[in-house]
């Protein structure tokens, strides 16, 4: 007995000139006295399909006359190549077998606020757009566990539940564990370091927890993390490791994924300057970056241009909305696009008007010693078009368990990736302190429960060794790879400050 095989619209090169029959949901439609025009979705792809009332009867072309978005279908018909239509082929329908037909199907082609759209996310996540993102996403899980795995890492998982802070008590979840205190956990790093330890190289790659209390297009409240550790590994192989990582996966993506990025608008000429090496700049450069006139001219140029930019783009709307009253419909459409798009980007310009004077102060006010936030993160990463690497910390912000350089304590032998084109970072890590006597003063230093990283110091009392590792956030990687302004939709449900539905 054979086994019933369906059919995708990513597989119709196979079957040019042969019936075939193709289940999926109606995208949008057009019509005619005698033709009606589907596009079908399926989840692989998009297909136009061709409804014509000589060849399928008056009743069935009634019922493709009554398909509204969203209704779902399966049709049947003669695949067709075409390179005008969307995919390079078409469908000539015989037969239609209708579903559901959709009635009031809230997410329309007209304009939609974010708060709507997230309102709607489980809907949302149907259209064109967030098809390519997730897409684009898949393509780099794939491509972190093809990397890892072709060089000899396993893949371990770390707890979710946690009877300890990694990151700072002020941004954990406290959960009740059986009368007992428990965390979400921060990052799956502390028990990389035992499972590095048990097998050389491995990988983590799991849901993370932080409560921030943060607004900004960069933060989740729930975020996937890749996190590998390895024994014997100093800083200088944990950041070749980093830069090969992203070179890597940035490349699968722009072969296999370039009619995602083509969809989602992506400029792919700035992709294809990242590769290895990366520049590595010390956080001491980084901060004569930042305070330098060349910085404080970038911004003051960068103002002026937003400001022509605001002016040019409010000219544009008083034409187009003039036009649109005496438009044709196709033009009419054009002009409904485009006023989107300017809208959009006026957004987009009110707010780097809004930050700019703040980035400003925030950058040529920085001394050493600081942290480096977002907006010192984007100054930097427009002075370069590939990744950079900022290494050499100072020890006192950073985490209890990074090693400090031994010629300076002042330093912790750690590094951050930053993200171009305003990114900021995606990869932070380093080398781990393996000294049990200096690894106890720093917890005790730091004020947190010796007992409940008594597991953690075991592995400085038996067998310990230098090692390294570093955690790259999975959201924010998209974001960038697919020119996005907030890491909101990267995941399939975003967790936010607020945003718990759906």
């Amino acid at each position: 007995m054979s086994r019933k095989q369906l059919i995708y619209i990513n597989e119709l090169s196979k079957y040019d000139g042969k019936t075939v029959t193709l289940n999926g949901w109606i995208y949008n439609k057009r019509e005619s006295k005698t033709l009606v025009f589907l596009i079908l979705r399926d989840g692989t792809g998009l297909l136009q399909c061709i409804v014509s009332k000589d060849d399928i009867g008056d009743e069935l072309f009634e019922v493709a006359d009554s398909l509204t978005q969203e209704s779902s279908v399966t049709l049947t018909g003669r695949v067709q190549e075409d390179e005008r239509s969307t995919g390079g082929f078409e469908l000539h329908v015989t037969d239609i077998k209708v579903h559901q037909i959709t009635q009031d199907y809230p997410i329309t082609p007209k304009e939609h606020g974010i708060d709507f759209l997230m309102e709607n996310r489980h809907l949302w996540l149907r259209s064109q757009r967030q098809w390519a993102v997730m897409r684009v996403r898949n393509e780099i899980i794939y491509s972190i566990h093809k990397f890892f795995q072709e060089r000899g890492f396993i893949q371990m998982d770390a707890p979710i539940f946690t009877g300890n802070a990694v990151e700072g008590t002020s941004t954990l979840f406290e959960t009740n564990y059986f009368e007992e205190k428990a965390y979400l956990t921060q990052s799956g790093q502390l028990y990389g370091e035992a499972m590095a330890l048990a097998h050389g190289k491995i990988y983590t790659f799991g849901p993370t927890f932080r409560a921030e209390k943060s607004k900004t297009r960069r933060h989740l409240t729930e975020f996937w993390m890749i996190e590998p550790e390895m024994a014997f590994y100093d800083l200088d192989m944990n950041m070749d490791l980093a830069e090969d990582m992203i070179s890597f996966i940035v490349d699968r993506v722009l072969t296999r994924r370039s009619k995602e990025l083509e969809i989602l608008g992506r400029d792919t000429s700035k992709l294809e300057n990242v590769k290895a090496p990366f520049p590595r700049i010390t956080y001491t450069e980084a901060i004569e970056i930042l305070t330098s006139d060349k910085t404080r001219i970038l911004l003051e140029e960068m103002e002026g241009s937003r400001i022509q930019e605001d002016k040019d783009l409010r000219d544009e709307i008083t034409v187009l909305e003039k036009e649109s009253g005496q438009a044709k419909k196709g033009r009419k459409i054009q002009i409904e696009k485009r006023l989107k798009e300017v809208r959009t980007r006026l957004e987009e310009i009110e707010e780097d008007l809004r930050n700019i004077p703040v980035w400003k102060k925030s950058a040529l006010e920085k001394v050493w010693g600081d942290d480096l936030g977002g907006s010192d993160e984007t100054i930097l990463t427009m002075q370069f078009d590939t990744p950079i690497m900022v290494y050499g910390y100072p020890s006192a912000i950073k985490a209890f368990y990074m090693k400090h350089d031994p010629n300076n304590d002042k330093v912790a032998l750690g590094v951050d990736m930053l993200a171009p084109e305003g990114y900021g970072e995606i990869i932070g890590g380093g080398q781990r302190e393996e000294s049990l006597e200096v690894l106890l003063d720093r917890i005790k230093e730091h004020e947190l429960p010796v007992e409940a990283f008594s597991w953690y110091l075991d592995l400085r009392k038996f067998g310990t060794v230098p090692h390294s590792g570093f955690g790259l956030g999975l959201e924010r990687t998209v974001a960038w790879l697919c020119g996005l302004k907030h890491v909101r939709e990267t995941i399939p449900f975003p967790r936010t400050l607020g945003r718990l539905y759906p």
